[in-house]
């Protein structure tokens, strides 16, 4: 058996860093993983983010990869270990808990692991639509939202994300246009009446993207729709095009280990970041459906190194 980790981290987004330099500073000696998870990029979707302006103390906005940079520089200045490598499979039937990473299937053992693996917005699958990310192309409204101030924008999404997008987008833009692919939301008809109430939203049923413009240009110009009954295609012209339709948690390693909500996120203790099972916690995007935000992952990040230290403390193993 390899040597007994205290803490094993499991990602390397805000909250798996913001988790690994707690767990540094209180001596826990923390391994984590950055590897890719389900087809995503060390350091999380920030990482796919041009600019940050929501982020505490960047007054003049940040990147996303300078800021998970910084991130990564501040776990490695307290002493962080750090391995980029993909976790292959994960043990949580005993403890200590086993975690199988790398190319070479190398066994590390854990007093107690953190899950900060995240989650990933689904995309429409459009050529278009992944050549303009980060260009006027977006998941999070509340994120990039403030970039289109005064703007036309186009939400797409039939569920209670995309109304609550769109609700929120209308706050700061001249108008939105909601597109849903078929002739009826599915989100509920308290979310439906608000957004029906809205005069700055209006509703577009039975459409679905075609191909958003302008890529040549390098900024979204307008999105052109393709109607579901009759094929015809109708150029909307807005600034920004905001995808809607989900997210999926990265929890394939922990299913059937760890319980998990109807939609996939991990179940975490009302107040902390305890999973059902004990020595292994959960922080970030994994187990938050409702905010996903950076600094809300790197706030439960900072409670999963806290939970873990405590508990560690009363097992007398720290």
């Amino acid at each position: 058996m390899s040597e007994v980790r205290n803490v094993i981290i499991v990602g390397s987004g805000p909250a798996g860093h913001t988790a690994a330099i707690y767990a540094a500073r209180a001596n826990l000696k923390p391994l984590m993983f950055e590897g890719l998870v389900r087809g995503g990029v060390p350091g999380g979707q920030l990482m796919i983010t041009n600019d940050v302006e929501n982020y505490p103390g960047f007054p003049k906005k940040i990147e996303g990869p300078a800021l998970m940079g910084a991130f990564r520089d501040q776990s490695l200045a307290q002493g962080v270990e750090i391995r980029t490598e993909d976790v292959n499979a994960v043990d949580l039937s005993q403890r200590p808990f086993r975690i199988r990473a790398g190319d070479d299937d190398i066994e590390y053992v854990a007093k107690t692991l953190i899950v900060a693996t995240g989650a990933q917005a689904k995309w429409l699958g459009i050529g278009s639509e992944h050549a303009l990310k980060g260009r006027g192309v977006s998941a999070c409204a509340v994120c990039d939202g403030a970039f289109f101030r005064n703007q036309d924008v186009m939400v797409i999404g039939g569920g209670d994300t995309a109304m609550e997008e769109s609700m929120y987008l209308s706050g700061l833009c001249s108008s939105v246009t909601l597109v849903h692919r078929r002739e009826a939301f599915r989100a509920s008809k308290t979310m439906q009446e608000r957004v029906f109430r809205n005069p700055k939203i209006r509703v577009i049923y039975n459409a679905a993207v075609d191909e958003v413009l302008d890529v040549k240009k390098g900024e979204v110009t307008a999105v052109r729709l393709r109607h579901v009954a009759n094929g015809e295609l109708q150029e909307i012209p807005v600034t920004g095009l905001f995808v809607a339709i989900g997210h999926t948690p990265n929890t394939d390693l922990f299913t059937g280990q760890l319980e998990l909500h109807d939609n996939g996120y991990i179940k975490t203790r009302a107040g902390s970041t305890y999973t059902s099972v004990p020595g292994v916690f959960a922080s970030g995007d994994v187990q938050d459906f409702v905010y996903r935000q950076a600094v809300t992952a790197a706030g439960t990040g900072c409670m999963a190194a806290l939970d873990a230290e405590r508990w560690l403390a009363m097992q007398g193993d720290h």
